[in-house]
């Protein structure tokens, strides 16, 4: 019965959705509707609400529905939905403002007399205005009113105008700022948690472990990593269109002609390129230069797209005036202002000391009192023209509240899919299709693609991610990124603007398309553009990097990047560590030779035994990263029989494993048989239970004799490459901290010197002193400098006893004197070696630090260098397949 309600639920939805019904009242609805008629006939029929669910009773799904739909407003943690009204106003606000309009023009000109150039210009301008805008309809309507007339003048081939017109319109999806990405980011960010649990559980199952390690982690994702996982991808979509309109014309010139520019490429005509261009080249630089930079967050920079969209408006829709630019004069001095302020002056007014501090503080206040007149001023002068402002806020608010209420919606649709076992279904599905990761992907992908010739992007991101994206992310096999999968079904959900019959660019289109255009040819134009996404998705998901690259970069150059120790860094970590050898191993190694001469004779023994050991973990490990290459072929040799193999049983372990919890809801059903329950159906159960114990007996016969023994080999050599990266990384962790540790002693040595008065002096208060207190007060303050001090243990220790001799109401002064000249032996001692070592191994030793700093001791720095990050970034761009440790 689970089945049929959960058929029903989908029939409902559909029916729903395809009378044209509100989707935001159709999802919710039909999962109230679903679980209440469930309810309803479990009642009726088996006298339990909960009969016909998959766990609990109607109430508790309802309820879990609600839960679901809180924690879209209420989840404190979850604040990347703020974004949403910030972006849709900056998009609605350069829209109305006639930003496209300008942008049109000026780039066809421009584009002109380049074969296809009115179609490359198209596209470019669509670009610029996903960047800026991001509303597809107000894209597609702009470019079909200004652009489509123009185009069907100068001979261009119909369906080439329509296609590029509504594929380019389509861009704001992919390219940030983006709303399917920042919904996008909301929903993987609940699936990276029931990922990670899946992914523990099956390690657990398969391996017996209790814990999984942390490096193989699902990690999360955040908005401003979908924007930054997007821009490259979303750029070579760009490209794409571009080339083939080019391609297109070379080909066939009759059908997108070159078209001249009848006027001059004067200064005029180049001033006006720039004070088109440069204002939306200026406000992307600001909303996705600040994210990228790590100096905003994705609402933060809302906030600064929002304001920029209004300080644009405000010049753009007051044309007559000569103080048409001033506000936004006004507001970019201010700007710069603040910029040179901040990065010269100390902004605490706690902190403030002296006249300059002051004098910052004041520049600080005049120009926040400078860009807010310019926003007022801006935003009083789109309020006055055409009420701009109210259409804006309008607009804005009714936008908003749809895709809310649409979120809302899903929540507890999502909700009604599990109460009926939905998402368990889908994942057996999914997990019993041959083929691993690949084939699960390609069928999702597939659904989507299908998906979006009927539904809207909003309905698609918020109910068929949540319940795919968890299995997807949890596959060991692949171990695919959030931020890609996300990008991946982002570019893949931008079809649905262009794909018939409820593609809604093409009814934008279809809507400002004079009527000699059929609708026909608009459907021929758009198939190429379609293709050519679907030629964008192979090429990003065959390309991991292109999205991973940038988030991670981003990423390990910011303040807050994982420091070097990090346990998901130490694969990339130890490839780096190895090309640095590759490169300059000889002069590391010179540096090693020529600290292992060094003269250590002089030293304490202890000492020079850890410098000692430092020098031959140091050759240790480089020996180490011979044993990591060794071990990790041998492992990569044996994985070509062992897959496989490991794959079958996986298969069988995960067939007795559904049999087995088949098996024991089946007892369990016996167990709690009641009255009630006729004996035919008893007789039933224990038929499957007897069905169901001969079929895990026979699975476990599928299982080859060999198998432990093969698995244990397998085993064996995964363990000796861990052992040789583990020996590796505390040898090499020991060749830079004991030598570090000991700079860090001769660091101290003018302290150290500076207390030898301090220490002779207490010889004559252990002698002379009369009042015992005092004597273990002067006492211990020196014993407290010589603490701090590195390496001056063994003079603190014996002053420690003399205090706590001189602690005493009658001390012992005789016995005092004696552990006094001990420490003041050992601090002589001491004296002369740290001034021998300060001459003769301080140059020595900093030469060997700088040698090995940036290698066999990186993993000791505080934080990764330039370099380092920059590998790091693009070495774990990639997926690399960790199901052999599943």
């Amino acid at each position: 019965m689970e089945l049929f309600f959960l058929l029903v639920l989908i029939v409902i939805m559909a029916a729903s959705l395809g009378s044209g019904f509100p989707v935001a009242f159709a999802l919710p609805g039909a999962a109230i509707l679903t679980i209440l008629l469930a309810g309803a006939s479990g009642y009726i029929f088996a006298g339990d609400t909960g009969a016909y669910f998959h766990s609990g009773d109607a109430w508790q799904w309802l309820s879990a529905g609600v839960t679901n739909l809180r924690s879209v407003y209420w989840v404190p943690e979850r604040d990347t939905l703020i974004a949403v009204p910030l972006f849709i106003f900056m998009g609605i606000m350069l829209q109305k403002s006639k930003i496209a309009e300008d942008l049109l023009v000026t780039m066809a000109q421009l584009f002109g007399p380049v074969p296809g150039g009115l179609g490359i210009s198209v596209v470019f301008v669509g670009a610029l205005l996903a960047a800026t805008t991001g509303i597809v309809g107000a894209t597609v309507v702009a470019m079909g009113l200004i652009s489509l007339p123009a185009m069907m003048r100068s001979n261009y081939s119909t369906p080439l105008a329509t296609g590029t017109i509504a594929a380019s319109g389509t861009l704001g999806q992919i390219i940030p700022p983006s709303i399917v990405l920042i919904i996008l980011a909301d929903q993987l960010a609940s699936a990276t948690d029931q990922a990670g649990v899946l992914r523990t559980n099956l390690y657990k199952a398969a391996t017996g472990e209790i814990s999984m390690p942390s490096v193989f982690d699902v990690g999360s994702t955040s908005a401003g990593e979908m924007f930054l996982g997007a821009l490259v991808p979303g750029l070579v979509l760009v490209g794409l269109y571009m080339a083939y309109i080019l391609i297109f014309a070379i080909v066939r010139p009759s059908a997108a002609p070159a078209v001249h520019y009848e006027g001059k490429y004067g200064a005029e005509f180049w001033k006006r390129v720039a004070l088109t261009l440069v204002p939306p080249l200026t406000l992307i630089f600001l909303v996705l230069g600040s994210i990228i930079m790590g100096v905003a967050t994705v609402n933060q920079a809302g906030a600064i797209g929002a304001a920029g969209a209004t300080v644009m408006a405000g010049y753009r829709l007051f044309e007559s005036d000569k103080r048409r630019y001033w506000p936004a004069i006004l507001g970019i001095a201010s700007v710069l202002l603040l910029a040179y302020v901040v990065q010269t002056y100390p902004m605490n007014i706690k902190l403030i000391r002296t006249a300059s501090d002051q004098t910052g503080i004041w520049l600080g206040i005049a120009g926040t009192l400078g860009l807010i007149t310019s926003l007022g001023w801006s935003g009083i002068r789109v309020l006055r023209i055409e009420g701009t402002m109210h259409s804006v806020m309008l607009d804005t608010a009714k936008t908003t509240s749809l895709v809310f209420v649409i979120l809302m919606g899903a929540a507890i649709l999502t909700s009604a899919f599990r109460a009926f076992g939905g998402e368990d279904l889908v994942r057996e599905f999914l997990n019993g299709l041959p083929g691993g990761f690949w084939s699960k992907f390609i069928v999702v992908m597939g659904v989507i693609f299908i998906l979006g010739f009927f539904l809207d992007f909003i309905e698609i991101a918020v109910v068929v991610v949540p319940i795919v994206a968890p299995i997807l992310l949890a596959d060991p096999s692949a171990n695919v990124t959030a931020v890609w999968l996300g990008v991946m079904i982002g570019l893949n959900i931008q079809t649905s603007f262009l794909t018939p019959p409820f593609g809604f660019a093409l009814f934008y289109l279809r809507g400002v398309a004079p009527a000699v255009v059929k609708t026909i040819q608009i459907y021929k134009g758009v198939i190429p553009f379609i293709l050519l996404q679907l030629v964008a998705l192979a090429i990003v998901g065959l390309t991991p990097p292109l999205v991973n690259y940038l988030p991670n970069r981003v990423n390990f150059l910011s303040d807050t990047s994982p420091p070097p120790r990090n346990p998901r860094l130490q694969y990339c970590m130890d490839q780096y560590v190895a090309d640095q050898f590759a490169e300059r191993g000889e002069e590391i190694t010179a540096a090693i030779k020529a600290a292992r001469a060094l003269d250590l004779s002089f030293l304490p023994k202890s000492v020079a035994k850890k410098l000692t050991v430092a020098f031959e973990n140091a050759d240790a490990a480089i020996a180490g990263l011979d044993e990591i290459a060794r071990t990790s072929a041998a492992v990569e040799a044996a994985s070509i029989d062992y897959r496989p193999k490991l794959t079958a049983e996986r298969w069988i372990e995960k067939d007795i494993r559904k049999a087995e919890e088949e098996l024991a809801a089946v007892e369990q059903a016996l167990s709690n048989t009641r009255s009630g329950i006729s004996q035919a159906r008893i007789t039933r159960l224990k038929s499957r239970a007897e069905e169901l114990r001969g079929k895990i007996a026979g699975l476990k016969t599928e299982i080859p004799t060999d198998w432990p023994q093969t698995y244990q080999a397998f085993r064996s050599q995964v363990q000796a490459e861990d052992k040789a990266r583990n020996s590796y990384r505390r040898a090499a962790d020991t060749s830079y901290e004991n030598v570090a540790k000991f700079l860090e002693i001769l660091n101290a040595t003018p302290d150290y010197l500076a207390l030898e008065n301090e220490i002779q002096a207490l010889r004559e208060v252990i002698e002379t002193s009369d009042n015992p207190k005092d004597a273990e007060a002067r006492i211990k303050a020196v014993t407290k400098q010589l603490s701090r001090i590195a390496g001056a243990k063994d003079v603190s220790k014996p002053l420690s006893k003399v205090r706590k001799i001189m602690r005493k109401k009658k001390p012992k002064r005789d016995k005092a004197l004696v552990e006094f000249e001990k420490a003041l032996a050992a601090y002589q001692a001491q004296k002369a070696w740290r001034e021998t070592a300060e001459n003769q191994l301080r140059p020595g030793l900093e030469t060997y630090l700088d040698a090995i700093r940036g290698n066999l001791g990186a993993r000791q720095q505080p934080r990764l260098t330039r370099e380092q990050a920059l590998y790091m970034a693009w070495c774990s761009s990639g997926h690399r397949d960790i199901s052999l440790n599943f």
